[in-house]
C-alpha cells in the first residue's frame, strides 16, 4: 500500500513514519525545503523519543521517502493525508488555509481514485471545504476522478506519540462511504490486531471528537487548578485531595495533577477554536471559558509566589529556572508557562538563568537573548536567590542538597510541579513554595 502524508511537522512525521514501521510505502511531503534536505540526512527537526531511529530505518529499507513535490508524492498513493497546521487566528479561530491549500493541489494533481484524509485538527465542516477545493480544480481540469474525503484525527502525546501512535487507546475515522471504510480498515489493520477499537463515525463526529476530547483534558487540569488554589487558602493538602477524588473510578487519576498551567500545541488552540466554533453558531461554552480564564492565571502563579517572598521587589534579584518546554520529553515551548514566568521575571527587573535538557534551541529561537543559558541545572543555581522549576524532567527529581546550598545566594525553591517533599526541604533549610499547599513554617 502506498500513501502520501502531507505535512512533515509533529504529527506528519510521527504518522508517516508510523505507518512506514508496518510496510506501507510512505512519501512525507513538505514545502519547507531546508527540513526535507535534513530529514533525507538523518536530520529530525522535532525532539520525540524513538523517532530518530525508526525515521532512519524505514528510510534506510526504502519505505519511508521526504519530498517537496506533492504531485510527484501521488502517484500511485491510495490514502493522502493531510497534516499540515491549523494555527488559530487572531479571533481564536483555526486557520485553514493551509488545509484547503492542499486540497486543492491535490484536486489539481491526482489522476486516480484516492481518499483524502485530514488528520490535521479542524473545525466540524472542514470536510466540506476539502471536498469542494478538491472538487473545483477536478472541474478547471474538466475531468471527473472520483474520490472521498474523510476525517482521522490524531491523538498524540507529546513524549510518548511512537507508543501512543502503535498501540493507541482507539483510532477514530470519520467517513460518507463504504470505500474509504475498507481503504482505511486495511491501513490500520496492523494496530487494531490487539484490541484496540477503530470507531467509523459520520465526519462531523469525527472532527470534534478530536476537541472535545481535548477540551476534557483541559478542563481536569484547570479544575485541579483552581481546587489547588482553594486548598492554599483554607489549608487544605492539594496532594491528598487528589488522591481522594482520583480513587474514583468515575473520575480517574490522569490529568488531575496541580502545576503551572496546561500549554503546548493542542490544548491552548482547541479549547480556543471549539470555543469560537460554539459562538458562531449561538451556543456559549461559559465551562470551557472559565477554563481559558483559570489556565491563564495559573501561569502566573509562580511568579507571584515568588513576588510575595520578596515582598514585591525582585529588582537585582538573580533567579534559576528549570525547564522551558511545557512538558517533559519535549523541545515545544508553544504557549509554555515557562514563557510568561520569564517574561514577569524580566519585566520586574530580575535576571534569569535558565536550563532545560533539550529545549534550549527552542529557547533561543522564541526568545532570544532575554535570559542567560546555563550549561546543566546546577550551573543554572549559581549565585541565585531563588529556584522556579516549571517543568518536571526526570533530572530535576532528586536534588543535590550539598551542591545547590553552596551554589544559591538564598536557599528559595518554587516548586510548580510539587515533585519535592516539604519535610525534606525544611530539613535542608530551603524555603519551600509549591501548588496547593501551605509552607511549612
Amino acid at each position: 500500500m502506498k500513501i502520501s502524508v502531507v505535512g512533515s511537522g509533529y504529527v506528519g512525521l510521527v504518522t508517516g513514519t508510523c505507518f512506514a514501521e508496518t510496510g506501507v510505502t510512505v512519501t512525507c511531503v513538505d514545502i519547507d525545503k531546508k527540513k526535507i534536505d535534513e530529514l533525507k540526512n538523518g536530520i529530525i527537526p522535532i525532539y520525540e523519543p524513538g523517532l530518530d531511529d525508526m525515521v532512519k530505518r524505514n528510510v534506510e529499507k526504502e519505505r519511508l521517502h521526504f519530498t517537496t513535490n506533492l504531485k510527484d508524492s501521488l502517484v500511485g498513493a491510495e490514502v493522502v493525508f493531510i497534516a499540515v497546521g491549523t494555527p488559530p487566528d487572531e479571533d481564536g479561530s483555526a486557520d485553514l488555509k493551509y488545509v484547503t491549500g492542499v486540497a486543492r493541489e491535490v484536486g489539481a494533481n491526482m489522476d486516480h481514485y484516492m481518499v483524502v484524509v485530514t488528520k490535521s485538527t479542524v473545525p466540524v465542516g472542514t470536510s466540506h471545504k476539502v471536498k469542494k477545493a478538491i472538487q473545483d480544480e477536478l472541474t478547471k481540469r474538466n475531468v471527473n476522478i472520483p474520490f472521498d474525503v474523510a476525517s482521522n484525527p490524531e491523538f498524540l502525546k507529546e513524549g510518548n506519540a511512537i507508543e501512543d501512535f502503535l498501540k493507541p487507546d482507539r483510532i477514530v475515522c470519520g467517513i460518507d462511504s463504504e470505500q474509504a471504510k475498507i481503504f482505511l480498515e486495511k491501513l490500520y489493520k496492523p494496530f487494531v490486531l490487539n484490541g484496540h477499537p477503530i470507531l467509523f463515525m459520520d465526519i462531523a463526529s469525527s472532527e470534534l471528537t478530536k476537541y472535545a476530547a481535548n477540551a476534557m483534558l483541559a478542563t481536569k487540569i484547570s479544575f485541579m487548578n483552581d481546587i489547588a488554589s482553594l486548598c492554599e487558602l483554607i489549608g487544605a493538602d492539594v496532594n491528598w485531595v487528589r488522591k481522594g477524588i482520583g480513587s474514583d473510578s468515575r473520575i480517574g487519576n490522569k490529568f488531575i495533577y496541580p502545576g503551572a498551567g496546561y500549554g503546548g500545541s493542542c490544548f491552548p488552540k482547541d479549547v480556543k477554536a471549539l470555543i469560537k466554533t460554539s459562538d458562531e453558531n449561538g451556543h456559549s461554552l461559559e465551562i470551557l471559558k472559565a477554563v481559558e480564564d483559570v489556565n491563564d492565571r495559573q501561569k502566573e502563579v509562580l511568579f507571584k509566589k515568588l513576588m510575595k517572598h520578596f515582598n514585591g521587589n525582585l529588582k537585582g534579584k538573580k533567579i534559576a529556572l528549570w525547564g522551558l518546554s511545557f512538558k517533559p520529553n519535549t523541545d515545544d515551548m508553544r504557549e509554555a508557562p515557562s514563557i510568561v514566568i520569564i517574561n514577569h521575571l524580566i519585566k520586574a527587573g530580575a535576571t534569569v538563568r535558565v536550563y532545560d535538557p533539550v529545549a534550549m534551541e527552542e529557547s533561543i529561537r522564541r526568545i532570544g537573548n532575554i535570559v542567560e543559558y546555563a550549561k546543566d541545572a546546577y550551573d543554572a543555581t549559581t549565585g541565585a536567590d531563588a529556584l522556579i522549576l516549571v517543568t518536571e524532567w526526570a533530572e530535576f527529581r532528586i536534588l543535590n542538597f550539598s551542591m545547590l546550598g553552596k551554589l544559591m545566594r538564598n536557599k528559595v525553591v518554587i516548586d510548580g510541579r510539587n515533585i519535592y517533599d516539604p519535610i525534606e526541604m525544611k530539613e535542608n533549610g530551603y524555603k519551600y513554595y509549591s501548588i496547593g499547599k501551605n509552607p511549612l513554617d
